[in-house]
Formats: structure tokens, C-alpha cells, sequence
């Protein structure tokens, strides 16, 4: 007997291959349906053009304002990119110090500064108690006065016997050290007026 592919079908398989065949082909027929159906919607969406008639609004257009303080993205400006004369008169720092923030502060600080400017920012940390140049005293008026932006373009750029700490700590840690060394400042040279009335009466009973 001569075999054709049918019949080796139907030897092979058998009733039971028939019906698998059968279940294949439906389930082909219905995919194709089904991404016919799919092209079909994509091609005849409803979606609103920018300058379109609007459906809800009274603006006359479609076209929206971005929510304030919106930046597009890869518009962001980078600090760093700033022009060091600019950079340096920042007064405050960008966003809110909290907790977390001088706790990551003080973490990069005592990394990296410490081993000059000394945990508690006077210029004698081990490299210097061993013959380094000490640097300032981060407690002179200088640079108590200082803006926050000066210590950013330090960090950035290097100053003197420094050498720039950009490729070690991003933007986002630069300012966590300089919330850091802000508190270490206030640490030295808060007096009893600086606190809060309700804490005074505390530290009077202590």
C-alpha cells in the first residue's frame, strides 16, 4: 500500500491526531482573527490630535500646560555644568535636609573628608596629625559665611591642595555632605538663643 502523507497521518496519530490537528487549525484561524481584529482598532483610534477641538475644557485646544515646575526630560541643568562664579552664589541647598539626607551626608563626609578636614571639621584628621597640609578649619567665620554653592564648587573643582571629588560623589552626595558640614557648624556655634523657646525650658531643667 502506497502512503501518502494523509494516510501516515491517520497511522501515526489516529483518531486522537485528527482532532489535535483540528484543535491547531482553529486555534490558527482564531490568532489571525484576532490580529486582524487588533490592526483593524489601531488604525482607527480615538486619540486627540494637539491642536484638535477639545472634548472637556474650555481652552479651545487639546493642548495642555505642564504641571508647575515640570522639567522635560534631558533639560534637567546639572550643577556641575554651571559657571563656577554662578554656582558659588547658591544660598541654599536644592531640596529639603532631612534625616536621611545628613545621615548620607555624614557617611560621604567621614569617607571622604575626614582624613583631612578630621570628623568634627578642624583641619586635623590623620593625614594632616601626619605631615599633610592642614586645609582651613571649617568653623572659621569665612566659611561659616559661606554660601552652600561655594562648597559644592569645591567639591567639584578642587580648591588649593585639594583635588576634585566629582568622580567619587555625585551631585546628589555633594549636597549631602555640605548639609553635613552645615550641621557640624551649627554643632560648634549654637547658643542657647539659636534653640527653640520650648527647648530651652528643657535644657534649663537639665
Amino acid at each position: 500500500m502506497k502512503l501518502s502523507a494523509r494516510n501516515i497521518a491517520g497511522v501515526s496519530l489516529g483518531p486522537a491526531g485528527h482532532a489535535l490537528r483540528a484543535c491547531a487549525v482553529i486555534a490558527a484561524l482564531a490568532a489571525a482573527t484576532l490580529l486582524a481584529t487588533g490592526c483593524g482598532n489601531m488604525k482607527k483610534q480615538r486619540n486627540v490630535r494637539t491642536f484638535d477641538p477639545p472634548n472637556r475644557s474650555d481652552r479651545g485646544t487639546s493642548a495642555r500646560l505642564p504641571p508647575a515646575h515640570t522639567v522635560a526630560r534631558g533639560t534637567a541643568r546639572s550643577f556641575s555644568a554651571m559657571p563656577r562664579s554662578e554656582l558659588a552664589s547658591i544660598e541654599r541647598i536644592p531640596f529639603p535636609t532631612t534625616a536621611a539626607l545628613l545621615a548620607r551626608g555624614q557617611d560621604r563626609f567621614n569617607v571622604y573628608c575626614a582624613v583631612c578636614h578630621g570628623p568634627d571639621g578642624y583641619g586635623r584628621g590623620i593625614v594632616v596629625r601626619r605631615g599633610f597640609p592642614a586645609p582651613p578649619s571649617l568653623h572659621e567665620d569665612r566659611l561659616r559665611a559661606a554660601p552652600v554653592g561655594h562648597f559644592f564648587a569645591v567639591i567639584t573643582d578642587g580648591y588649593g591642595q585639594m583635588y576634585s571629588y566629582a568622580d567619587r560623589l555625585d551631585e546628589n552626595d555633594r549636597w549631602a555632605v555640605i548639609a553635613y558640614i552645615r550641621a557640624l557648624q551649627r554643632s560648634q556655634h549654637t547658643t542657647v538663643a539659636d534653640v527653640p523657646p520650648a527647648q530651652q525650658r528643657t535644657l534649663a531643667h537639665e
